[in-house]
Order: C-alpha cells, then sequence, then structure tokens
C-alpha cells in the first residue's frame, strides 16, 4: 500500500479524508468543500474545493474522475477527465464539475463528486525517426475501425 501525506485545509476540517466505498474500489471518494451549496445550472461548470492538499511521492500521479452514479443520474460530469494532479503540485485539489443535463444540480457539504485514483506514470523521451513501421490499422483513427462488434470464431 502506498503512503502518500495529505493535508486538510482549514475549510475541511470536518470532512472525511479520501476513502474507498468497497474492498476492490480503485478510485476514492472525493466530498465538496464548499461553504454553502452551489447550484450549477443546467451547461454550466465550477471549481468545486475539497479542502486537500497532497503531497504524491515522484513517480506517482492523481487522476480525479467523474463518479458513474452522478453522471448517470444527473447527468454531472468532470471536465479535463481524469484531470491530473502532478507529484510536485501542493495546492488545494479542486475538481471542474460540469452539469450535461437540462436541470439544475446542487453540490452540497461534503457530498462525494468525484473520485481520485492514484496511479504510477512513466515519464519518455521522443526518438526523432524519418517513419514509422506499418501496421494494420495505420493511420486510421476516429471511428475508422466501426462500431459493430466483430463475430466470434
Amino acid at each position: 500500500m502506498l503512503s502518500v501525506e495529505i493535508v486538510k485545509l482549514a475549510h475541511a476540517q470536518d470532512l472525511p479524508l479520501p476513502a474507498y466505498a468497497s474492498d476492490h474500489a480503485a478510485g476514492m471518494d472525493l466530498c465538496a468543500a464548499v461553504e454553502s451549496d452551489v447550484v450549477l445550472q443546467a451547461g454550466a461548470r465550477k471549481l468545486i474545493p475539497t479542502g486537500l492538499a497532497i503531497a504524491l511521492p515522484e513517480g506517482f500521479e492523481a487522476q480525479v474522475r467523474p463518479r458513474s452514479g452522478l453522471a448517470l443520474k444527473n447527468g454531472i460530469t468532470v471536465l479535463n477527465s481524469p484531470g491530473t494532479i502532478d507529484a510536485d503540485y501542493r495546492g488545494e485539489v479542486c475538481v471542474i464539475l460540469a452539469n450535461l443535463s437540462d436541470e439544475a444540480f446542487t453540490v452540497t457539504r461534503g457530498m462525494r463528486i468525484a473520485q481520485m485514483v492514484v496511479a504510477p506514470y512513466t515519464r519518455a523521451t521522443w526518438r526523432e525517426v524519418e517513419s514509422l513501421d506499418e501496421t494494420a490499422r495505420g493511420g486510421g483513427g476516429f471511428g475508422s475501425t466501426g462500431v459493430a462488434a466483430k463475430k466470434a470464431g
């Protein structure tokens, strides 16, 4: 288990730390550290504070992702998803929530608004070449493989 340093900021002292909702969950729930209710009108987006600051070890990132229940039931998602928190960032973790529904949605204090996955990453270096190797797919993208599932067997 990876140990990550975390600080609860003054406006989040009464809120729980991020936690896994089940034994095999990959993401920890993040709660809204809003002082009062925040209404997200249809089509709107707002930056929602969590009241937390973290210090990830080098080689790790935290990914902020939507919660599936909020997305399905209310049309609430996380913009720039997954959002990346870099290992050298020490500011407050905030979540950009967007309301994709046609109804207003209210974010309340302590509401579980997103999930955070801590994951290792690999840094790359570029090696410039004159051409790339050929593959069956080639340069096809953005729907080039179709939408129907291939039949088995």
